[in-house]
């Protein structure tokens, strides 16, 4: 099984050796929601999301991982931020690859589907928007959900 470690500004973190465009998805239901998985990969709750595949767009992309993560259809609303620090290494445990951050966080509304778990999400929930802070999640999934709720004028890049 593939196993996911976050790191942050960590001594003990490997040197990255790959950057991968992915794209993370804050869904919202009609009633103001947020959808949430707990991922397989490290049991972490968090957004939907995944890399870019070649030939793929990123709208593309966001659709596709939040359908395949949690059976939910969504449209794209806007953009929270470009997340790119590279202090944030992601080690994946079975193929040694440690990947520099680097996701756009979007924001969709649900337009179809049920919320079902898959391979890569062992649980999948709305949870009420004053909430979801209070959820145990790595940081800095937290952070992007944080600069979602707090309504900022403009994305985050950094």
């Amino acid at each position: 099984m593939v196993r996911r470690i976050d790191f942050y500004d960590d001594p003990d973190a490997p040197a990255p050796n790959s950057l991968v465009p992915s794209v993370n998805v804050i869904v919202i239901n009609e009633a103001g929601d947020i959808l949430m998985i707990r991922r397989s990969d490290n049991g972490n709750l968090a957004a939907p999301g995944g890399a870019i595949d070649l030939g793929e767009s990123l709208p593309q992309a966001a659709m596709r991982e939040t359908r395949e993560e949690t059976g939910v259809l969504c449209e794209i609303t806007g953009l929270v931020g470009i997340y790119t620090d590279p202090r944030h290494v992601i080690l994946y445990t079975s193929n040694g690859e440690a990947r520099q951050e680097f996701s756009i966080v979007l924001t969709t509304r649900a337009v179809a589907g049920k919320p079902t778990p898959s391979s890569e999400s062992q649980e999948v929930r709305w949870v009420p928007r004053d909430q979801v802070e209070a959820l145990p999640m790595d940081r800095l999934m937290a952070l992007r959900i944080r600069h979602h709720l707090t309504g900022r004028d403009t994305p985050h890049i950094g």
